[in-house]
């Protein structure tokens, strides 16, 4: 009936797989991918990772994942930027990174970055700026605003003549609005991925 030792690694391979191609497999390929010859071993599996809360079945009778199958391991140490910790392989608890990044899902945009402006907050070229959709915001706040007409990403500041955009670039000078500016929203999280 499958092995419920493996069912972690059997779930991974069902996460890998749902990466690939956006849907969960039948129970037929999910016995050809997990090398499990009987029908019954593949219902034990779905029933276990059911139970366990990582996919559930549809009104159409197909299986989909759930919150809880997009959960990804966290580590239980931090990685100091300074000097090296000691090592061990401890995961302690989950994080679903849509959950951790995304606390507002229907007032949530990503938009990519262009341009280096940011650069010297750490916010470069081709990043994805998860962006909280709000036109209320704070002195400090990295913003998106349109000012005279156009979007622009930068940190919203005020002085005697009032609201401008600062860039994290010294060559690049700060944006006071000669027309209107108006905030689209506020930057509350950062993507980049490495190649």
């Amino acid at each position: 009936m499958g092995n419920p030792n493996r069912d972690n690694e059997y779930l991974a391979k069902l996460q890998d797989y749902y990466a690939d191609y956006r849907i969960l497999p039948s129970y037929a390929t999910i016995g050809e991918l997990l090398g499990m010859a009987s029908k019954s071993a593949v219902s034990a599996l779905v029933k276990r990772l059911t139970l366990a809360g990582y996919i559930e079945m549809t009104p159409e009778k197909r299986l989909a994942p759930t919150k809880r199958f997009f959960e990804r391991e966290l580590a239980d140490f931090n990685v100091p930027a300074g000097l090296p910790a000691a090592a061990n392989d401890a995961m302690s608890e989950s994080l679903s990174i849509d959950e951790y990044l995304i606390p507002r899902p229907s007032t949530t945009i990503m938009v990519k970055v262009r341009g280096d402006s940011m650069m010297d907050a750490g916010i470069y070229d081709g990043d994805i700026a998860i962006v909280e959709k709000r036109h209320a915001a704070g002195v400090g706040d990295i913003v998106i605003a349109i000012v005279d007409g156009e979007y622009t990403l930068k940190e919203l500041a005020r002085d005697k003549q009032g609201y401008l955009l600062l860039p994290h670039n010294a060559a690049f000078q700060p944006i006071r609005p000669r027309e209107g500016l108006e905030i689209f929203g506020i930057m509350v999280g950062l993507i980049r991925k490495y190649r």
